[in-house]
């Protein structure tokens, strides 16, 4: 009930009058039955421009500090997220990640919209990361088909580190569904959750347009930061996402 409040009573409404948004290839999202969208993440505001531009509800991952700050703050927080539908991801892995994608699995299944961000994190710099394989894994393991969703200028609108909102024209534009039924019964096949993962991260570098690298955005971060402090990593030179996806010169999908 607070999903539907939100999005149409009391936060959709402003975020629709102040960021007017282009949406392109609405109609590749299925009207009915569990699927993925897979986004780009550039911004903390892609989770809220994006879900307003679908009909259907999207249930996204949260990273479980949301859930667990102390304080009337962190009750707040814990009440939102849980109300909107979100359900925490502990990104240290082990048990706690592995139930994480357990519910996300569980809920493809049961016919609902995942929204998730393969490259796990928000990207440093707008550039398109490496991304991670649990996205495959839930494709493999529910049945469900991936579609692309690339999100244009939320990191003006909301930039790293800035906790103001700007008014820019944003774009939202939603791939056509890539289907891995092909790959069925193959789930737990490292090299065939890669190839997976690899075509769904060109495809949203062709749908977005942003420069790919191939390593993990996390790691970035860390270089990023290592930089800042006054130490100068050699990164060696990445290969391109069509070499990193191993898929032939016809475009994916």
């Amino acid at each position: 009930m607070l999903y539907w409040l939100m999005k149409w009573v009391f936060l959709g409404p402003l975020l629709k009058a102040l960021w007017p948004t282009k949406v392109v290839g609405a109609e590749n999202i299925p009207e009915t039955g569990g699927a993925i969208l897979a986004g780009n993440h550039l911004a903390v505001a892609d989770s809220f421009f994006m879900p307003l531009r679908v009909k259907r509800k999207v249930t996204f991952p949260a990273k479980s500090e949301y859930f667990t700050e102390p304080g009337f703050k962190g009750t707040l927080k814990k009440w939102f997220f849980t109300g909107v539908g979100q359900f925490p991801i502990d990104r240290s892995g082990g048990n706690a990640a592995q139930a994480a994608l357990d519910t996300a699995i569980r809920l493809v299944r049961e016919g609902h919209l995942l929204g998730i961000y393969p490259e796990g994190t928000r990207s440093p710099d707008g550039r398109l990361y490496k991304g991670k394989t649990g996205v495959a894994r839930i494709a493999l393991e529910s049945g469900g088909v991936v579609v692309p969703v690339a999100m244009i200028g939320t990191d003006k609108v909301n930039p790293i580190g800035s906790k103001m909102w700007w008014p820019r024209r944003l774009e939202v534009r939603f791939g056509k569904p890539l289907d891995f039924s092909r790959y069925e019964g193959l789930a737990g096949d490292r090299f065939i959750e890669r190839s997976i993962t690899d075509e769904i991260m060109y495809a949203l570098m062709e749908l977005s347009g942003q420069e790919y690298v191939d390593i993990y955005a996390a790691k970035a971060k860390e270089l990023l930061a290592a930089e800042a402090a006054g130490v100068k990593p050699s990164v060696p030179a990445q290969p391109g996402a069509r070499d990193a996806a191993r898929v032939p010169d016809s475009k994916v999908g």
